[in-house]
């Protein structure tokens, strides 16, 4: 076969260009901090980078769940501190109108105080986190007791609160929590409530039905019904506690969670680099090597074909 003048130059072009692109290539390389920008580079490298990205992704978002997830816990634990100390406030001044010393005007400030402690415990059934009702359910966008002093339903229940409504949050992989406490299991300690119609969600709750006992015998100076509430009010006590230990495991393993996720997420990120991230000192050598290759096929190539006539007279 018969070599031209323009097949020769055809192939040194090809050859050049081939080492023009491995030069561009590791000039990439220190540029980006990668070794690959786009798969054909490296299919199984870059099969493995969506794969391990893929992983860190979810990761993150189980750490934003974990996080939501305990803001939402430490909403309810403090709301649970503050009805526990209404509720033990209430028992204090229960024991001291009972003792049977106080004048009918000390026991109407007792009742008065009653009074406003009721109305705290209402306020507090309704508390949000990020405008979510915690203690309603699924239903967040709704309070759990009418909190309207104006209204003849003031602190019945605004709900139907006999459903088993658990917010559950994914923390991993088919690993979920439940971050709620129903309204039904503080404030009727699972029982039913007391019916002021034919509604679930025209009741009123055991907890306040107490105050409103309580606050009727001190109203009347019936000290012997206030005397008979205390082991009442001591069972709603007791419930709050058993709520918050609740909460409090909750919380504790959400925090357990969260560290082994953040270790994970090390470790993946490490994976990531070893995968991804490019030998800075090799690719420098590499470029390197292939500028001096560049430059010697230019040299050459200026060689392969004599330009004038007087190159054939030397």
């Amino acid at each position: 076969m018969r070599i031209t003048n323009n097949m020769l130059i055809n192939n040194m072009i090809r050859h050049i260009n081939n080492n023009l692109d491995r030069m561009s290539l590791y000039q990439s390389q220190i540029a980006t901090g990668k070794k690959i920008s786009k798969p054909s580079d490296d299919p199984i490298v870059a099969s493995r980078a969506l794969k391990l990205r893929t992983d860190v992704s979810e990761i993150k978002q189980y750490i934003r769940n974990v996080q939501d997830a305990q803001s939402w816990l430490d909403t309810t634990e403090t709301a649970l501190a503050h009805i526990g100390d209404v509720l033990q406030r209430t028992r204090e001044l229960m024991l001291e109108a009972a003792n049977g010393t106080n004048t009918p005007s000390d026991t109407q400030k007792i009742k008065e105080e009653v009074v406003e402690l009721k109305k705290q415990i209402i306020q507090l059934s309704n508390t949000t986190y990020a405008d979510r009702h915690i203690f309603s359910g699924f239903k967040t966008d709704k309070k759990l007791l009418i909190d309207d002093e104006t209204s003849p339903d003031f602190g019945k229940f605004n709900i139907d609160v006999s459903m088993d409504e658990n917010i559950q949050y994914e923390i991993g992989v088919g690993i979920f929590i439940r971050i709620n406490v129903l309204g039904g299991d503080l404030f009727n300690m699972g029982q039913p409530a007391v019916s002021n119609g034919t509604s679930p969600d025209d009741s009123t709750p055991v907890l306040i039905q107490h105050f409103n006992e309580l606050i009727a015998a001190l109203d009347a100076g019936d000290l012997e019904k206030v005397n008979e509430l205390l082991n009442s009010f001591d069972k709603d006590i007791d419930n709050v506690l058993k709520l918050r230990a609740d909460v409090g495991a909750r919380t504790n393993r959400l925090e357990l969670t969260e560290y082994r996720l953040e270790t994970d997420l090390i470790n993946f990120a490490e994976q990531m680099s070893k995968n991804e991230d490019v030998d800075m000192a090799q690719a420098i050598i590499n470029l390197r090597n292939e500028e001096n290759v560049y430059r010697a096929s230019l040299a050459g190539g200026a060689q392969i074909i004599m330009p004038t006539l007087v190159d054939f007279l030397r």
